[in-house]
């Protein structure tokens, strides 16, 4: 499972060109069938692999899965499909279609090694290797009409992950140092009983380092210029894929493993992911660029998702992993959409009439809207339970001592829930019935929401004149059968949410059993 995504990757990447377009899509679609084949085996039967690997260090090959990786294992094996079949209906500019699918597979790879790493140093370097094909897919296979914005984006992206990995790198090893041994199982057993101080200082290393790729605010600002210039299948893997490392890295390490020292700092927690979701829902508010803005509804999500973490209680920590794999399935959904919109229509700006999808494409405005439903927490889809429990968890946390501020933290994450709900509708007034867009501000860029000099011309440029309904966006062939299966998923996780609950729910007891 974790071989065949990596290997197959490498091989089209090194091959390039060499490789014929349709042989590139037919091997990549291949592997990631294969791979998602074995990733439902794997959730099935729970194998596990534990073999020396640097004995001097003390560091070992070792993998298993749990309630907690299963559903990201499943989510990531999906989502890899998804994207290698969408490929076959747009490949961006900027190198060949192995290059591109051989990028995708070793994101994907990355993330199942991340996924079931059992060893902490293993779990770093396999949270690593998804960094450089991310950043190929930023910087080659990004917008083309904007190069030095796709430079900026990438680098923008090295530099924040860079840093986050240093000071996960150094809690890791710190706790690794303190509690001699690399292996998970073993450090769920020691860490736990290390000293305050030391738990204190490994848990802010850790959350602050991994609080970068989740991302949480004020760490956030990398991840907006990520998605609006990254591609179609770029942007899918960032959202479904490469924040569910953070998150799932959240709960493994401090939640886990430091418990006390992450006690201590949870109030913090709380509060930057109540500031996320504030922050986020206020500028979906006025956000003109439709990508910047479901990037903006992922911190806001994302800050959903922490908050579940800080309250240190069962129903918190099992609504954060719900969250985590709807998100998931919600934000996939919503980027296909809108990367279908952005690559016929030129741009995605809420500052220019289009026509009502309603009318000229209803397929595709149907699942904007069902998208934008389960984002806002519209009760039987994904989105609802999530963030519900989420709140009820904040209003009954288990942090003596901190209910008031926690229940403070519920009102405002409740509130949040009605901004998302503000700027669906409004996203749906626009797009979906086609209503004439607010006026903007003089002098306003309506690609990056930053002012222009009087004689600035926008970044984006059109490829049609605003409200010209000739050009057809509906969805067809693959990109059809893409949607319809985040769509199934969407509904699917709103009406059986127990499938996800209930896998989890024995490792939630296990993690929660050190906790204070």
């Amino acid at each position: 499972m974790l071989l065949i995504p990596l290997l197959v990757g490498v091989g089209l990447i090194g091959a390039g060109r060499i490789v014929p377009t349709p042989v590139a899509h037919n091997v990549a679609g291949i592997a990631a069938l294969i791979t998602f084949g074995l990733a439902i085996g794997v959730a099935i039967e729970r194998p596990s692999v534990d073999r020396a690997w640097l004995p001097e260090l003390g560091v070992r090959s070792s993998f298993a899965v749990d309630g907690i990786s299963i559903p990201l294992v499943l989510l990531t094996a999906l989502i890899g499909v998804l994207v290698v079949a969408h490929a076959r209906g747009e490949v961006p500019d900027g190198g060949s279609a192995a290059t591109f699918l051989g990028c995708l597979l070793l994101v994907v790879g990355g993330a199942l090694t991340t996924f079931t790493a059992r060893d902490a140093i293993l779990f770093f370097l396999a949270f690593e290797l998804v960094l450089i094909p991310m950043w190929v897919l930023i910087t080659r296979f990004g917008d083309p009409h904007r190069p030095p914005a796709r430079a900026e984006a990438g680098w923008r992206f090295v530099l924040y992950t860079a840093v986050g990995s240093t000071l996960m790198l150094v809690g890791i090893l710190l706790l690794v140092a303190s509690a001699h041994s690399s292996d998970l199982g073993r450090l769920l057993e020691v860490a736990p009983s290390l000293p305050r101080g030391r738990q204190l200082t490994i848990a802010l290393l850790l959350t602050v380092g991994l609080a970068v790729k989740v991302p949480l605010f004020p760490l956030h600002t990398w991840l907006p210029s990520a998605h609006t210039i990254a591609p179609t299948a770029g942007s899918v893997l960032l959202a479904a894929v490469l924040l569910k490392m953070g998150t799932y890295g959240l709960v493994r390490f401090p939640v886990a493993l430091v418990p006390e020292g992450f006690g201590i700092i949870a109030p913090a927690v709380a509060i930057a992911a109540v500031i996320s979701i504030l922050w986020g829902g206020l500028i979906c508010l006025v956000e003109r660029d439709l990508k910047r803005l479901i990037a903006y509804s992922s911190v806001a999500h994302m800050g959903f998702v922490v908050l579940g973490l800080a309250t240190g209680s069962e129903v918190g920590l099992q609504a954060a992993l719900y969250g985590n794999l709807a998100h998931g399935v919600i934000s996939a959904l919503l980027f296909v959409v809108v990367g279908g919109l952005k690559r016929r229509w030129g741009s995605v700006d809420l500052g220019r009439a289009w026509p009502a999808l309603r009318e000229v494409a209803p397929h595709r405005g149907f699942l904007l809207i069902l998208g934008l439903a389960a984002a806002l927490g519209l009760p039987g889809l994904a989105g609802f339970w999530g963030e519900f429990l989420v709140i009820m968890s904040a209003w009954a946390p288990r942090r003596p001592g901190l209910e008031d501020l926690f229940h403070v933290c519920a009102v405002l994450a409740a509130i949040g829930g009605l901004l998302a709900a503000a700027y669906s509708l409004r996203v749906a007034r626009l797009i979906w019935v086609g209503d004439e867009p607010d006026t903007p501000a003089p002098g306003q860029s309506s690609e990056e929401n930053t002012p222009l000099a009087p004689d600035s011309t926008p970044h984006v440029l059109l490829t049609r004149p605003s409200g010209d309904a000739a050009v057809d966006v509906e969805t067809r062939g693959v990109e059809r059968v893409v949607l319809l299966v985040l769509a199934l998923g969407v509904i699917g996780l709103g009406l059986l949410p127990w499938l996800a609950i209930d896998i989890a729910r024995p490792a939630v007891q296990l993690v929660l059993g050190g906790a204070p």
